[in-house]
């Protein structure tokens, strides 16, 4: 079995420049491209994401997917506006050679009453990224349509070409069962690697409530885990979570908090019978 690591890198620093070294320091070979210079991916000009293409291929490393917002909007907001901002991502996956897009499905405090509105929509986004050769990656973010297990299975269900990111600590945070986690822990075409107390403290891998240490034990096959791990305020944050963030730790920088995560889970993945081999673990 093979986990592939990728990262977050703007939890690292800010510049890109930065952001590969902390890629590198820490023999990590793939990014979810989420921001730089605390500009986020989807305000990125064809122009800079060419440069940083060059800056990614020098360094030997790749693009895994793209960290986007679509989809982080009320479920008023017009579709149009997400249409346009998949297309302008979609040229920017062809630009960084990658072919998956973060993405979320809506606020929203009514979520039984906008269930086939949120079902219409994304079947709408994943097609039209389909029909491009790029599939689109729900994530259960709080607070939206797909924050619980239930519903995350009901757009699996019923909307074709939607693939699933798996974040333990977002379930935590809104009080998920162990069992359901584990049920839909499974399904997922990767994994966000973030934990958390539940009293929503932000803590390295293992050390919370989110199982990833079950989570390593139970996998079957290969995949990618992207370390998301928030243990510190990062610039740019505010325009990727509008939720106040609780860390148990304090550190001096976040290259420190990133590289003390990136030990966090590395430590984990050795205990369960894991040997690091360039950019990866295998088993």
């Amino acid at each position: 079995m093979r986990i592939e690591l990728c990262a977050f890198a703007d939890e690292a620093a800010d510049g890109f420049s930065e952001q590969i070294d902390a890629l590198k320091r820490n023999n990590i070979k793939k990014i979810e491209l989420r921001s730089v210079d605390g500009v986020n991916v989807r305000d990125i000009s064809e122009d800079s994401a060419r440069a940083m293409a060059e800056q990614i291929s020098a360094a030997g490393l790749s693009v895994w997917s793209l960290g986007s917002p679509l989809g982080k909007s009320d479920i008023s907001a017009n579709l149009a506006e997400e249409e346009k901002l998949l297309n302008r991502l979609i040229k920017l996956c062809k630009i960084f050679g990658c072919d998956k897009i973060r993405m979320f499905s809506f606020f929203t405090d009514k979520p039984q009453q906008v269930e086939k509105e949120v079902i219409s929509r994304l079947k709408v986004l994943a097609e039209k990224a389909a029909e491009s050769g790029v599939l689109l990656c729900h994530e259960n973010e709080k607070d939206i349509f797909g924050d619980t297990v239930g519903r995350i299975e009901t757009l699996l269900e019923n909307v074709p070409h939607l693939a699933y990111v798996y974040d333990p600590a977002n379930y935590v945070q809104v009080g998920e069962t162990e069992e359901n986690m584990r049920r839909i822990a499974e399904k997922a075409e990767y994994y966000h690697i973030k934990d958390a107390l539940k009293t929503g403290e932000l803590v390295p891998a293992g050390e919370g409530d989110g199982n990833i240490d079950a989570l390593i034990k139970s996998l079957r096959r290969d995949t990618t885990f992207t370390l998301e791990p928030h243990l510190a305020v990062f610039s740019g944050y505010a325009a990727v979570d509008a939720h106040e963030m609780k860390n148990k730790y304090t550190f001096n920088s976040n290259g420190e908090s990133f590289d003390f995560a990136v030990s966090a889970l590395k430590k984990l993945l050795k205990a369960n019978g894991f040997t690091e081999s360039d950019g990866a673990f295998v088993k």
